[in-house]
């Protein structure tokens, strides 16, 4: 396989691999690693192991097995719901907090309505940040028609280019975040597909390798250019910080919801369940089989509801650790940032 051929086969394989961690469905996602811990475990009896029948009716398997989930469950749940209120309890405090948050949260509205010159803008997370790359659009724009005189060949090849993609990356992020919704994932996925902080650094080298050749006007555009993209970084740790406590408290409610019948099959399974139990088979499997496989899964359900919320959470932290003309990720390196 050519070195390409390799770069391509990596680059499909990282696009699936964060498709499944942030834009797969978290219930389907935990459907899934369920529905493979079960098939493994049914396959498992066919191999020629010893059969489960024999483990429950001499060894006691199946109260050793579920008891300990009991414990597990209720221990877990807590631990991750105490967790969750700790955070959650940053929202918490005296009307002076309150009201410099509000005062906080006015003043960078006021900095971005100045710098993409709107008089009032949007509520909605997902208009916000719209309108926000919508400002880098018209900045690039403004840019491009002030090099149209330029007769720097190479400046103005480079102006071009940088125009090029700044406006192709904007058109993209504005036309999936027309339809985005805050609470789904949409909003999150758009702003990191928006790399700022690359448009921050080629709009600086631009500036340090041409300072005698731009005019003062060009060189405003460029700064005005560099200022809009500087408030997409705090408006995207805003709302990432607000997506996170959103899916703190849907992991919560989700671990909530699920403990409970979770618990009670637990105790009908040790309660009710031993050696005597459903005999016969079914697909050529024994049914205590299908039933104890059955009840692992539901027992581990909870464990991976919160393995898929945190996996989620957890990428999308590493892919924003950095902040400002910071680029931490291979895929965004190039050979002159060394």
């Amino acid at each position: 396989m050519s070195d390409s051929e390799s770069n391509e086969e990596q680059e499909r394989l990282g696009g699936v691999r964060l498709w499944v961690l942030l834009q797969l469905n978290r219930w389907a996602f935990t459907g899934a690693i369920l529905a493979i811990v079960f098939v493994v475990l049914v396959a498992t009896s066919q191999i020629g192991l010893t059969p489960l029948r024999f483990i429950v009716e001499n060894q006691d398997g199946i109260e050793f097995l579920f008891s300990s989930f009991i414990g597990a469950i209720i221990t877990g749940t807590s631990i991750v719901v105490t967790i969750n209120q700790l955070v959650l309890s940053q929202e918490l405090g005296a009307v002076g907090q309150q009201r410099d948050r509000m005062k906080d949260a006015m003043e960078f509205r006021q900095d971005v309505e100045n710098t993409i010159d709107e008089d009032a803008s949007p509520p909605e997370p997902a208009a916000f940040l719209y309108e926000l790359v919508d400002g880098v659009h018209e900045r690039a724009n403004e840019l491009e028609s002030e090099m149209e005189d330029e007769r720097d060949e190479e400046l103005k090849a480079k102006i071009s280019d940088y125009v090029e993609d700044a406006t192709g990356n904007a058109e993209s992020v504005k036309e999936d975040l027309e339809d985005a919704q805050f609470g789904t994932f949409e909003v999150i996925w758009n702003a990191l597909n928006f790399n700022y902080s690359r448009k921050i650094y080629d709009a600086r080298k631009i500036q340090a390798d041409h300072e005698e050749s731009l005019s003062d006007e060009a060189n405003e555009k460029i700064n005005h250019m560099i200022d809009t993209l500087k408030l997409f970084g705090p408006a995207r740790e805003h709302f990432k910080t607000l997506y996170f406590q959103w899916e703190l408290i849907n992991l919560s409610r989700a671990l909530l919801y699920i403990s409970v019948p979770a618990l009670t099959v637990m105790g009908i399974m040790i309660m009710y369940v031993d050696g005597n139990a459903l005999p016969g088979t079914t697909l050529g499997v024994d049914n205590l089989v299908w039933l104890t496989s059955l009840g692992f899964v539901i027992g581990i359900s909870p464990f991976v509801i919160f393995i898929t919320y945190i996996l989620r959470i957890a990428t999308v932290a590493k892919r924003t650790l950095a902040m400002g003309p910071f680029i931490l990720r291979e895929s965004e390196r190039d050979e002159d940032l060394g």
